[in-house]
């Protein structure tokens, strides 16, 4: 009769899988919105780059020869310029030779 006032805790296998089930859940859910929220803000900076280095390679070639490069090919040429072709299209439109450029960029991943 001396354990009269203790009562004995129950463990119950069910409710312990439960819980590490639901709490690895919520560990997984963060942790792939951590991970996809990362990768928007690289694909964002991915494409700022790209603009930045064709601005800076147009502005250059201009401040340099004079002129507007005339395609993007020349740029690429002259002036260095590399970009994954495979992820970005590049609409390089040309005014006259001493109007800027048009210059659209699309991320092809963006359309899957």
């Amino acid at each position: 009769m001396k354990h009269r006032f203790e009562t004995q805790k129950r463990n119950s296998f069910y409710g312990n899988l439960i819980i590490s089930a639901a709490v690895f859940c919520i560990v997984l859910s963060v942790f792939t919105l951590g991970v996809s929220r990362i990768s928007d803000q690289t694909d964002a900076q991915a494409m700022q780059t790209l603009r930045q280095a064709l601005n800076r390679g147009i502005i250059h070639c201009y401040t340099l020869e004079g002129a507007y490069p005339e395609n993007l090919q020349y740029l690429k040429d002259h002036y260095g310029l590399t970009y994954d072709e495979e992820r970005f299209f590049v609409d390089y439109q040309v005014l006259g030779s001493n109007i800027l450029p048009e210059v659209t960029i699309i991320d092809r991943r963006d359309r899957q």
